[in-house]
């Protein structure tokens, strides 16, 4: 086995209030010991054991690596003119995803696949250390499953979304392509997932049909997560908590009934000012699902339409600017939030038996993320204990 101690951390967030105070257990003056691909020690610098190799943060501020728990990055093509045309005054509606359907439709594996590896290399340079990745951009039985195939090579955490939107081809038969998602697609994908998510809105698909989807996909082994309430008021959140959802994604427009839910189950409200940012849409209000007492995270939703960005930082600057959020909560979300929508006890937390991913900034404390939005404040980042940048 192989130590590393990274000590002289001005500012440690350790998600653990066991390690120090409020809900981050933020320790100051503290040390890590990294074994292998596991954190064994978390404490005060002065009494960190010996380790093989020592790394000096110089007083800089560290925290768990960020898990994007939302992202799109199975794709090809370029959407900057709906991108453009948008900015200019048009409204985002959900059919620019057959835009990009085409386009993923002609690549091949080879170009996929570094697509994906480049936009993972990207969000790891700014810190994000899990990474949740989605199909959608096939929508055909093959192209689904190739998809899945794909994105497993850079991350165990995979869904099946070919509820995107309905197929071109079954334009005039939505229900026909539902029997497609639910039948032959799901079987050709299941083993290639570990989630099933539905896009439940207007011009997508509605309450009947994306019940129908998640209880298939829960039938053969899938955990659900919905895309809902995104673009106007509907079943999504409802649904999402009654079939025992992992996270309802999105959360924009919700009633009092809907953020009661959130908040009374163990379904994690997923948020993305990044489509927000994105779209000129209206961005869902954290404050009052955290004063309920949901469950919070934040991710990117990284896609080449809606929400082209691959930072964390940026969508924690964006949260606390426009969401209501403080920076301790924004941080907390984009780390242990994720970890909470994915399930996952193993990472989003700097914390013995933890793996061992740790973000190092050039600062002194992570309210600089807000602080200074924009700013490259990530400077180093140890994923399963290798340390990149």
């Amino acid at each position: 086995m192989t130590t590393t101690l990274i000590t002289g951390i001005g500012s440690l967030v350790t998600n653990d209030p066991a390690h120090g105070t409020g809900p981050l257990g933020l320790l100051t003056d503290a040390a890590v010991v990294l074994e292998d691909d596991r954190i064994a020690w978390v404490g005060a610098a002065d009494r960190a054991p010996a380790a093989d190799t020592v790394h000096d943060a110089a007083g800089r501020a560290a925290l768990p690596g960020f898990v994007d728990s939302h992202a799109h990055l199975v794709f090809a093509g370029d959407r900057t003119a709906e991108f453009n045309a948008r900015m200019s005054g048009r409204s985002y509606s959900a059919g620019g995803i057959r835009t990009t359907v085409a386009a993923t439709r002609a690549a091949s594996d080879a170009e996929l696949d570094a697509g994906v590896a480049r936009l993972v290399r990207e969000a790891l340079r700014q810190g994000t250390t899990t990474v949740e990745c989605k199909s959608g951009y096939g929508l055909t039985v093959e192209d689904e499953a190739r998809a899945l195939r794909i994105a497993a090579r850079h991350t165990p955490e995979t869904t099946y979304l070919g509820a995107h939107v309905v197929a071109p081809e079954y334009a005039d038969d939505p229900a026909g392509y539902v029997d497609l998602v639910t039948g032959p697609m799901l079987d050709a994908c299941a083993p290639h997932a570990r989630w099933v998510d539905v896009f439940c809105e207007r011009g997508a698909f509605d309450g009947d049909q994306a019940r129908a989807v998640l209880a298939a996909g829960v039938r053969r082994g899938l955990v659900p997560r919905v895309h809902a309430n995104q673009l106007g008021h509907g079943p999504g959140v409802q649904l999402a908590v009654e079939l025992g959802a992992a996270s309802a994604d999105h959360c924009t427009h919700l009633d009092d009934a809907d953020v009661a839910a959130l908040a009374a189950s163990d379904t994690v409200a997923t948020l993305l000012p990044g489509a927000e940012f994105s779209t000129r849409a209206r961005y869902p209000d954290a404050r009052r699902l955290l004063d309920a007492g949901a469950t919070v995270a934040l991710s990117t939703d990284c896609n080449p339409g809606s929400s082209f960005t691959s930072s964390m930082p940026f969508c924690i600057a964006v949260a606390v600017r426009e969401m209501g959020m403080t920076p301790d909560e924004a941080v907390h979300a984009a780390t242990a939030g994720g970890a909470r929508a994915l399930r996952r006890t193993d990472v989003g937390a700097v914390t013995p038996g933890a793996r061992a991913d740790l973000v190092l900034l050039d600062a002194p404390s992570h309210v600089h993320l807000a602080y200074r939005p924009g700013v490259p404040l990530v400077s180093a980042v140890w994923r399963g204990g290798v340390l990149h940048g």
